[in-house]
């Protein structure tokens, strides 16, 4: 899109600080690599990042559900912000582990941080990428190729954001 600039991929040489803004449609269209242990540079910090996720998990509030879910994001300034799912007894209360992380980072770092990787684990062995509210809450925060790890049915799959949002809802701000 006209004026909009994007950040590069996470890589050996590190992460260079752009910041960017999106508007519509992701063109990326191909996963990425399906475990963090892969040969891309992007593996072991995704791997890192998924650990810290696990670890988060642990500290998940599920007594309804049983179903204990952390997320690690790794922010562009090389910080990373952890969050864990809490349950409430109206379900519609809850709130989940990427949505906590990413409050969590905003209250801590300000509203002007950029997420360069994400992490989503459980502790129960289940397929759970991120659910449509926390995709929406965190496309504002995102570039369309930063890489979302998450436990699939397959195993641990890694997909750049656009593909798990190509339609973001999107307002221009001023």
């Amino acid at each position: 899109m006209k004026g909009a600039r994007r950040r590069p991929p996470l890589h050996a040489g590190g992460i260079k600080p752009v910041l960017y803004r999106s508007h519509g449609n992701a063109l990326a269209s191909n996963f990425m690599s399906q475990a963090p242990e892969s040969s891309s540079a992007a593996g072991a910090p995704l791997a890192a990042l998924m650990d810290q996720a696990r670890a988060a998990a642990a500290h998940a509030y599920a007594p309804y559900s049983g179903f204990r879910v952390g997320s690690a994001l790794l922010l562009v300034s090389g910080d990373t912000v952890t969050g864990a799912n809490v349950e409430n007894a109206s379900y519609g209360l809850t709130i989940c582990a990427e949505r906590a992380a990413l409050v969590r980072a905003v209250a801590t770092f300000g509203p002007g941080l950029r997420i360069v990787a994400v992490a989503v684990a459980n502790l129960n062995g289940a397929p759970s990428p991120p659910c449509g509210a926390c995709r929406q809450m965190l496309s504002e925060f995102t570039a369309p190729d930063t890489p979302v790890i998450f436990p699939a049915a397959e195993g641990p799959r890694v997909v750049p954001f656009g593909d798990l949002l190509p339609l973001a809802f999107h307002t221009q701000l001023t």
